[in-house]
């Protein structure tokens, strides 16, 4: 376990490596060889760093800590081979990542926070409140771990696994910006979609960031007052504001916004529902990403039944709107977000 002293030299660009203690006296060269290994070649300890001199690497050793998350437990998906990943980070937390397999390549959604204080009622992930914030090596992490344990290349990332990502703000746009270096891992920015329940404030300085990534809103009502039903983020900022940050995003970074829409039986799954959707999706010029929500113990919520959720699309499609289903990938091995992690802690599995 790393201890509090220690640097977390996985967070760190070469410009800051060089400037860490540790490194007087090292050439430029040096930090950018351990950028390289840390990214390029995710390695696990500073020994695995061989063109690096066996002093340095004692030092380093003494003074930083890779941050790479432990592996706990793997759920395979029988229908789609879906990998949904509990994995424990250096100080015991447990978070979840899930690997998912498509046509065009291979996507990770990590987490980026241990737990939520959003509140949202259709999400496990914040059923028992938010512990702690995620580094950004804690984020890229995840990633690196999945790419090792399947040997494949991953094209795609979606932040939209536990925890709010604009809660976590900082770390987020350090993670962006170290997942896409070329030194590094090297993704496409465009290939890197990230979801926010709706903090207004954080949207807007968001797009002033100038990274050419997909913003997900997750709106999953389409009006106040059924939003304020399942989403306590609702009662901070109303549709009006979240549309008009939703608005300032693409004329910044000329990037459609994504809507996230759960749909839950008997709650906002009516064609008046299709109807307001419509309206506000026309608004922001939006794509609209269905998702018929996953089934949680905790709250009781259910999916409507295919043919309600294929009837919704069509409304939607009828006002010339672009709306797609999600494909269901995962149901089998605790789909919903924060699941595993809650089944883990309440005793239902043993780590």
């Amino acid at each position: 376990m790393a201890g509090m002293s220690e640097t977390d030299i996985s967070s760190l660009f070469p410009e800051e490596i060089a400037a860490l203690p540790v490194m007087e006296g090292q050439g430029a060269f040096r930090s950018k060889q351990i950028f390289e290994w840390l990214h390029a070649h995710r390695v696990g300890s500073f020994e695995e760093m061989t063109n690096l001199p066996a002093a340095l690497r004692g030092k380093l050793a003494e003074s930083a800590y890779i941050s790479l998350p432990e592996k706990v437990r793997v759920q395979e998906s029988a229908t789609d081979g879906t990998r949904k990943y509990l994995l424990k980070m250096h100080d015991g937390e447990l978070v979840e990542s899930v690997f998912m397999k498509y046509k065009h390549g291979n996507t990770v959604c990590i987490s980026s926070q241990v737990g939520c204080r959003m509140g949202c009622k259709f999400c496990a992930s914040t059923v028992d409140g938010l512990s702690r914030s995620l580094a950004a090596s804690e984020m890229t992490g995840q990633i690196y771990t999945i790419l090792k344990d399947t040997g494949e290349r991953v094209s795609g990332i979606v932040v939209m696994g536990m925890g709010e990502p604009m809660d976590n703000y900082d770390n987020l746009i350090r993670f962006i910006r170290l997942i896409s270096d070329e030194r590094g891992y090297g993704l496409s920015r465009r290939s890197i979609t990230v979801s926010t329940c709706g903090l207004v404030p954080e949207i807007k300085r968001f797009a002033e960031e100038g990274l050419p990534v997909t913003l997900a809103i997750s709106l999953h009502a389409p009006n106040d007052e059924k939003r304020r039903l399942i989403m306590p983020i609702a009662n901070r900022y109303s549709i009006a504001e979240l549309m008009d940050a939703c608005r300032f995003y693409f004329d910044k970074t000329g990037r459609r916004v994504t809507f996230e829409y759960s749909l839950i039986s008997g709650q906002n799954d009516t064609d008046a529902d299709a109807e307001e959707l419509s309206v506000l999706a026309g608004s922001a010029g939006a794509h609209i990403n269905l998702i018929p929500v996953n089934p949680v113990r905790e709250n009781g919520m259910s999916a409507p039944d295919k043919d309600r959720v294929i009837g919704f699309q069509k409304k939607l499609e009828k006002n010339r709107i672009n709306a797609t289903i999600r494909r269901e990938l995962g149901r089998d091995i605790d789909g919903a977000c924060g699941q595993l992690r809650r089944r883990t802690l309440t005793g239902d599995f043993v780590c």
